[in-house]
């Protein structure tokens, strides 16, 4: 299948992930990587966000399944769409922290990539990160992607702030790194 890598699978959300998708925005440390409000998730919110999404969209979310188990896992997908431009933003996040450090989200990040370049002939794909987060731009530059700037003291976390980091990869790097790796 075009949406499956080594570990993982990417598909659509479904009724049944809501609990899960609401216990992991809920997990504090979670909540503090991706910078979202502090306000507790209901599970009617994430019923309601599940119920939302659709293909007929700029925007697309992907559960992220693991190939071994079935298991959701975390999420991913396109955040803001730029047909014009073939610019698109995207996120991603493992909530079940048993499959942190493992390999899961490069995966997961890999298989978006292929779909975006390769299905939507995206020229850019854009995401954003707190500078905090080491590990995620760890993943990122490690797949191609490049710091192209930073919003200074963007976002408000846990009585700090922090900047947000803006970074990007073009068709023709993804493509280039490809090639390298292999």
């Amino acid at each position: 299948m075009m949406y499956t890598g080594e570990k993982v699978r990417l598909r659509e959300y479904r009724k049944e992930d809501a609990a899960l998708a609401q216990a992991y925005m809920n997990d504090p440390e979670i909540k503090r990587l991706l910078g979202g409000p502090p306000f507790p998730l209901t599970l009617w919110d994430e019923e309601k966000w599940v119920a939302q999404q659709s293909a007929r969209s700029d925007t697309y979310s992907f559960a992220i399944e693991t190939l071994s188990d079935t298991r959701y896992i975390g999420g991913c997908g396109i955040n803001q769409l730029d047909w014009k431009n073939r610019v698109v933003e995207l996120g991603i996040f493992i909530g079940d922290k048993a499959y942190w450090d493992q390999g899961y989200g490069t995966d997961a990040l890999k298989v978006l990539l292929r779909f975006v370049f390769a299905q939507l002939n995206m020229h850019k794909v854009s995401l954003r990160v707190l500078s905090f987060n080491a590990r995620a731009q760890k993943v990122y530059k490690r797949l191609g992607f490049q710091e192209e700037g930073r919003l200074r003291e963007e976002r408000f976390v846990d009585g700090e702030y922090y900047d947000l980091v803006i970074m990007g990869l073009l068709q023709e790097e993804y493509y280039a790194t490809k090639e390298e790796s292999k």
